[in-house]
């Protein structure tokens, strides 16, 4: 992965602080040592799950399902998987019975996750498959140890697997969380693993990771008043469901109070995809407020050598230069006349991410980049990076009108 900036922070002193802040949070938030785990204790239980289980389904909202699902996302189109992956985040029973078309509850091993135990959404959803499938072994839940959700599972002598110690859930796609159903489906975690352990090695033993994010970091923070909106422009589909996990991981984490003052802040994310955003929210980052950064994502090797015929078309001989073409190349000089064009504006900050090819290490580098990534502007903008209380609010508030709709 190659990250290039076309801005600077200028900002030294700040950058050592907030790399020895980083360095010290390492001994109490559990994200960090992920990618140095021994993954042989989940390889081996997730050997276990039926061979006549044909997919793999995900009962979780939010932190529990949207790690996973960038990385199988992002995979699928260019990997034979023994089994599919699917996802139940939503409420909306549209969706949840349009999924459950897709497969047979009977050969479908479902996991269950939910970090408190008690999350509205997840059990909501649960409850209603288990009426369709009611025996335990078809079951593997993920949670906190001691939390109702385990207690539950051993009432019914069903599979419980932990989270890490201080793991929150937007931070947990490189735990059990997000390892457990990727490895069931047939993506390779071990090398996951090996492409985040890859940047921590190249930030935290000063490799050219650290002078990049450093750099970026700091001048995220320095002009987050100026510069409040952060977007992720990714030349692919295949990072469509990376870019989502990314507005989560970053609008969570860093709206917020901060530490030592009465002032709300934040970076607000938006998740683009090119060039299909070329055509809408462009428009708005070329000449609208000077209020956005953009962070363009590439990919070098697609895994498809697709060639634009060579087609002349009545009427549409100028097109003629798209003859010949592999797609790879035509997408990749989209994202770069753009950069050009944004270039040209100066007053927009830009920079690129160059992914090789499309692989588990590449993604696993890629997250891991942007969590670390997130801890270090939620550092330099003091905030407490790993709660969410504005989203316990609504949960709160939600669970006193459940009660009192039964009153």
């Amino acid at each position: 992965m190659k990250n290039k900036l076309y801005f600077s922070s200028k900002s030294r002193k700040e950058e050592q602080r907030a790399f020895q802040a980083i360095k010290k949070e390492q001994k109490t938030i559990g994200y960090y040592s992920l990618p140095d785990q021994d993954i042989k204790p989940i390889l081996e239980y997730c050997n276990t799950v039926s061979e006549d289980v044909e997919t793999i389904a995900v009962i979780g909202i939010g932190g529990s399902s949207l790690g996973a699902k960038a990385v199988y996302e992002f995979m699928k189109p260019v990997k034979d998987l023994p089994r599919k992956l699917y996802f139940f985040e939503s409420t909306d029973p549209i969706n949840i019975m349009d999924l459950l078309s897709k497969f047979d509850v009977k050969k479908t091993h479902f996991l269950v996750i939910s970090k408190s135990g008690s999350t509205v959404e997840t059990f909501s959803i649960y409850k209603y498959i288990y009426s369709l499938q009611s025996d335990p072994a078809a079951y593997t839940f993920i949670t906190d140890p001691d939390s109702p959700l385990e207690k539950y599972a051993k009432e019914i002598n069903a599979s419980v697997m932990h989270l890490p110690d201080n793991v929150g859930g937007r931070f947990s796609v490189l735990s059990t969380v997000g390892l457990v159903p990727l490895a069931m489906c047939g993506i390779d975690i071990k090398s996951l693993l090996a492409g985040a352990k890859s940047i921590k090695k190249s930030f935290f033993d000063h490799g050219y990771t650290q002078d990049m994010l450093l750099n970026k970091a700091v001048y995220y923070a320095k002009n987050h008043a100026r510069y409040n909106i952060n977007c992720i422009f990714a030349y692919s589909e295949t990072l469509k469901y990376f870019c989502q996990w990314y507005v989560q991981l970053w609008g969570e984490s860093l709206g917020k109070h901060q530490r030592h003052s009465a002032f709300h802040v934040g970076l607000t994310p938006i998740g683009l995809i090119g060039p299909k955003d070329q055509h809408s929210f462009l428009q708005l980052i070329m000449e609208g407020t000077r209020d956005k950064s953009v962070t363009f994502i590439k990919i070098e090797d697609f895994h498809e050598n697709i060639v634009i015929p060579d087609i002349t078309l009545p009427h549409l001989e100028m097109l003629d230069s798209l003859n010949n073409l592999p797609f790879s190349k035509l997408i990749n000089m989209q994202c770069d006349s753009v950069i050009e064009a944004l270039l040209d504006q100066e007053s927009i900050p830009l920079d690129t991410i160059t992914i090789q090819s499309v692989t588990e290490d590449n993604i696993g580098s890629l997250m891991f980049y942007y969590e670390l990534l997130t801890s270090l502007v939620g550092e330099l903008i003091d905030v407490n990076t790993y709660d969410q209380p504005g989203v316990e609010a609504g949960k709160i508030i939600l669970k006193k009108k459940l009660q009192a709709d039964k009153v």
